[in-house]
């Protein structure tokens, strides 16, 4: 907090960052608190269970979508994090690597929410700011006859594809770099380090699909102009969807 307060690490050059972090730390001990409380009754209730999930993908939706764009298109965002979380989970219940028991899937989902959640966030925001920057390339494409979607995905994939870019360093580096914190959990809770290491294993293999599919799934919604920032509504968006 201090190093950003004093090096101004905000985009307008101000100590807003450091009021973010403080404000981060508290929110992040008053929910950790709060969920200490409520999970240990969450996962023994089904429908409080399913609840519980929702909310937590209610919230990285919206905290996705106002990251990415104050436009009301930010409702868009729930689509790349529910579109591949939702299947993964489902998989890995159905083939008998995730215990069909809250304790387990509360976590798990929750990592791959997490994860869906940063993919769109970078995908998106590195996209849109891509096609501000390079607006004269689009019309360039457009003009050259591409369909409007086509052009804007000629500027946005490249771009965008960086989002991958945490999570694949994430993986190449894990028992070098990083221990992982289902690692470290199931050995803090006595399991052996082989199967601490396979459940990682497959909890990374997940998370990587789940972040591919997020980062594609926002890229295609800013290729048709579902997901788009104010002043992109414009003609250069004319045609969106076609």
């Amino acid at each position: 907090m201090t190093a950003a307060a004093v090096f101004r690490l905000a985009p307008d050059g101000s100590r807003r960052r450091a009021r973010d972090i403080a404000v981060a730390g508290v929110r992040a001990a008053l929910q950790l608190a709060g969920v200490s409380v409520v999970i240990g009754w969450v996962v023994h209730h089904g429908a409080a269970l399913v609840g519980f999930l929702l909310l937590m993908f209610a919230v990285a939706a919206r905290t996705a979508g106002r990251r990415v764009t104050r436009d009301r298109s930010w409702v868009w965002a729930a689509v790349p994090i529910g579109a591949p979380v939702a299947p993964v989970v489902g998989s890995l219940v159905a083939c008998g690597l995730l215990p069909p028991r809250g304790i387990a899937v509360v976590p798990v989902t929750g990592i791959l929410i997490g994860g869906a959640l940063t993919a769109t966030v970078l995908a998106g925001r590195r996209a849109l700011d891509e096609l501000t920057a390079r607006r004269g390339e689009v019309e360039a494409c457009l003009a050259l006859g591409l369909l409007p979607r086509d052009a804007r995905l000629e500027i946005a994939r490249p771009a965008a594809s960086d989002a991958l870019l945490p999570g694949l360093d994430q993986t190449r580096t894990v028992g070098l770099v990083t221990l992982p914190g289902a690692f470290v959990g199931m050995l803090l809770g006595g399991a052996s380090p082989v199967m601490a290491g396979a459940v990682q294993l497959f909890v990374l293999v997940a998370l990587m699909a789940v972040q591919a599919c997020a980062v594609a799934v926002t890229v295609e919604l800013i290729g048709r102009g579902r997901l788009r920032r104010q002043g992109q509504d414009t003609s250069e968006w004319a045609g969106a969807g076609t």
